[in-house]
């Protein structure tokens, strides 16, 4: 609450009145310790929650109550820190698992976003024969991109000094756009088959915001 709650940058903060927040394990397990990380749920209705989806009930249990009964599933991460403050750190099925390790997409963005020559960034997944997954990172650069090995040791470096070695991308793509919606929401899909090389699968990018960044970042994949 502004002016109210005391803040602390890149955190949601407290859960307002009514609203009652748990960590859960991947096994369903509450955890109540602070200073840990697990999946976002709520354990009591509060005033506005979903009650139902039009046309298709049985889906919005499936999806939202039926992963962990009990518990209204919000399908993202989140860390708790040492005063109860949650931070919201990405969609748990937007993950990468490298070398055993699991990550989520928003977590290297952000790491990625630290970088000074970085404006905005997009991370997935892509088959490793090594790791299982390696990291492809597309990024739009602050500046025109003289020498591409500097700005990527440099982005590299962000990374891990923010995560750890286990994090940093494999491959970084610089581009001048990302494929979005109308409603500004990146199209991982198709950065995710342009990473995998499957280019004939990209489906209709038409309706995208600019359908010409495709073309590009596909003339550009590493």
């Amino acid at each position: 609450m502004a002016g109210v709650t005391d803040e602390k940058p890149s955190h949601a903060a407290y859960p307002l009145p009514g609203i009652q927040p748990a960590l859960l394990t991947a096994d369903g397990k509450e955890i109540l310790e602070n200073e840990v990380e697990g999946l976002l749920c709520i354990k009591f209705p509060w005033p506005s929650i979903l009650r139902t989806t039009w046309g298709d009930h049985e889906r919005c249990r499936q999806t939202y109550f039926s992963s962990y009964p009990g518990y209204y599933f919000t399908g993202d991460g989140a860390k708790r820190d040492a005063d109860g403050r949650y931070r919201i750190i990405g969609r748990v099925d937007d993950v990468i698992n490298v070398s055993g390790h699991r990550f989520g997409t928003a977590e290297i963005e952000s790491a990625i976003n630290e970088s000074e020559w970085v404006v905005e960034s997009a991370v997935v997944g892509y088959p490793h024969d090594i790791k299982g997954q390696g990291i492809y990172a597309y990024v739009i650069a602050e500046k025109e991109i003289t020498d591409a090995e500097i700005a990527r040791k440099d982005i590299i470096a962000s990374v891990v000094k923010v995560i750890g070695p286990i994090a940093k991308p494999d491959k970084i793509q610089f581009v001048s756009g990302l494929p979005k919606t109308r409603s500004g929401k990146i199209m991982r899909r198709i950065l995710r088959k342009v990473a995998e090389n499957e280019l004939g699968s990209l489906g209709d990018t038409s309706t995208l915001l600019d359908p010409a960044v495709v073309e590009e970042i596909k003339a550009g994949r590493l």
